[in-house]
């Protein structure tokens, strides 16, 4: 099963400047990003339709959001059951040391690791949180090698099975009126 998705969401760190953006997008640029956010391959003339723009200033505002970073990337999200992932797992890791050029080589580790979804830099008593994928538990355990037992600043971590997804998604609420 593939669904179109459009990722609004940040790259990990803190984006002050794209808080501030918000308040800049007008109605139009609102109304454009929930309508790709249900469907990034929405035609343009529905866009234009739906917004009450002109389909060459839709095209425009979509290039100018994404050209400002306001839209990341296009996406297809595939069903993890469908190509053989049955098993999703939250994992919290907790490092030895914090050092910044530490922290960098575990998330270059953790970007570079395809059964890896995400990876959040985390305040609390561990520092990274994570959600991998894996066929089944050996899968998992040949990724723990890979991610955790390799890693000599690894302190130690702990892992949830996800028994059942009620909810994923990366969409963003936009303005007051919605609740996600």
């Amino acid at each position: 099963m593939l669904l179109a998705m459009l990722s609004l969401m940040g790259s990990g760190h803190f984006h002050g400047d794209r808080t501030s953006r918000m308040n800049t997008l007008s109605e139009s640029d609102i109304g454009i990003l929930r309508l790709l956010q249900e469907n990034a391959r929405e035609k343009l003339e529905t866009i234009a339709f739906e917004t009450g723009l002109s389909v060459a200033t839709v095209q425009r505002r979509i290039k100018y959001l994404k050209s400002k970073g306001i839209i990341e990337r296009d996406t297809a999200l595939v069903a993890p059951e469908s190509v053989g992932y049955a098993m999703t797992f939250l994992i919290m890791v907790e490092m030895e040391r914090e050092r910044l050029d530490q922290l960098d080589a575990f998330r270059r580790k953790t970007k570079a690791e395809p059964q890896v979804q995400q990876c959040y830099y985390i305040t609390g008593e561990a520092d990274f949180a994570l959600i991998a994928l894996a066929r089944n538990m050996a899968d998992f355990e040949e990724l723990t090698h890979r991610l955790f037992f390799d890693d000599t600043n690894v302190k130690r971590f702990r892992t949830s099975v996800v028994m059942n997804r009620t909810k994923t998604g990366m969409t963003v609420p936009l303005g007051n009126s919605e609740t996600n």
